[in-house]
């Protein structure tokens, strides 16, 4: 390929998504070495796999691609970054210790504890249309789209309202902050400190609240011990970031399409019925956490070439999201697709833990959104964010009557 562009530097997705490379990857080099650039973390290259299938098999095969360290690395983890603390949380983690945290943190997010958020999210849902400040020249990412995620994920850990805006400020400057991993250290630290105290209260004195109920689970099995201090605030740190930005990602990128797609706007005003195939295809339209990086416990082979043992490999879920070979038509924004075998909440064992919060957030935002305004209006080009990793819409200036 004559053209390059470097994925390990964020600003690259300044402008939104690279589409035109990752076609010419899935198309001529599906299995592609990225060499380092002054912005790979470690100085390192890595694999770039791009096609659906490909990135399918790379996530059903933990064996063979790991999310936690493989030695002589001193790190592992999902992004580029190898972090010291992988095997700590859930994402990366490799069974046996990944089936022993998913185990106990599922004790909190089971089905009854996810519907009974319903209405007290289409509660403040209907509260967000509200104080939408001026209709005329509304930003709607920070006043819209970011506010249901923030209050379902609050919930969720028992956060204050008053500490609600503090963190959500948090992890938008570091996400802006160019930095080796998803979030810059910096606010890392920041969101780490908050989450060890609030974790320390709960351990105290229990509140209703899922991160109580984490904090306190157990197994059947005596041998098996509780989730360790170190293993809950590893917890807080996957969860808060992922819970608050990625919906508020998918809402704001579902406004753009439906703003740039008009007729898929008509047609689910005209059918609510297509409600959950439209969230679905919200998601994989948006795809907000856009790759994932494996490390290689063995010499292997995937798309026709050989990835050696120790070596690090990206499967991007953006570029399977819009594979022509899994997809018919896949760049065009499709309310009704069906089948619509997206990877936007990841496949095997590593699947989203907060699909049915994430899918029952998008539902309520765009039902009451539909039902209380008809016509929005683009005031400006859409800004995006410069992250690699947690990619989407930061700002959306609308006219919204």
């Amino acid at each position: 390929m004559n053209e390059t562009i470097d994925l390990s530097y964020g600003a690259t997705f300044g402008q939104g998504f690279p589409h035109e490379f990752f076609k010419k990857l899935r198309d001529e080099q599906p299995l592609y070495w990225h060499e380092p650039t002054q912005y790979s973390p470690g100085g390192e290259g890595f694999w770039v796999v791009s096609r659906y299938e490909d990135c399918v098999r790379v996530m059903r095969d933990p064996a063979t691609f790991s999310s936690d360290k493989v030695p002589p690395r001193k790190g592992g983890g999902t992004s580029l970054f190898d972090e010291p603390y992988a095997g700590l949380a859930m994402n990366t983690a490799d069974d046996p210790q990944h089936k022993r945290l998913r185990g106990l943190v599922s004790q909190g997010f089971t089905p009854r504890a996810i519907a009974d958020m319903e209405a007290d999210l289409r509660r403040r849902a209907k509260i967000i249309m509200d104080k939408i400040p001026n209709p005329d020249r509304c930003e709607f990412i920070s006043e819209v789209a970011r506010e249901l995620p923030l209050q379902a994920i609050c919930t969720i850990l028992g956060v204050p309202e008053e500490d609600r805006v503090q963190l959500s400020g948090w992890i938008d400057h570091g996400l802006m902050v160019q930095s080796e991993g998803v979030i810059s250290r910096e606010y890392l630290l920041l969101i780490q400190d908050y989450g060890k105290k609030l974790i320390e209260q709960k351990r105290q004195k229990p509140a209703n609240d899922i991160l109580s109920a984490i904090i306190h689970a157990r197994t059947e099995d005596p041998q098996e011990i509780p989730l360790t201090p170190l293993e809950l605030v590893n917890f807080f740190l996957l969860l808060f970031p992922a819970g608050a930005e990625t919906t508020r990602s998918a809402i704001g990128g579902a406004m753009l399409a439906f703003m740039e797609n008009p007729d898929q706007l008509a047609k689910l005003r005209a059918n609510p019925g297509l409600m959950p195939s439209a969230v679905e295809e919200i998601v994989r339209w948006t795809t907000p956490s856009i790759y994932k990086r494996r490390t290689a416990t063995c010499d292997t082979e995937i798309a026709g070439g050989k990835i050696r043992a120790g070596e690090k490999l990206s499967y991007w879920e953006m570029s399977a999201n819009r594979d022509e070979r899994m997809f018919h038509d896949p760049f065009k924004f499709d309310i009704s697709r069906d089948p619509n075998p997206h990877v936007g909440f990841g496949t095997g064992i590593h699947i989203c833990l907060g699909i049915a919060l994430a899918r029952m957030e998008i539902k309520i935002m765009f039902e009451e959104i539909l039902a209380r305004f008809k016509n929005f209006e683009l005031l400006a080009p859409p800004l995006w964010m410069p992250n690699n990793r947690l990619h989407g819409v930061r700002e959306l200036k609308l006219r919204i009557t």
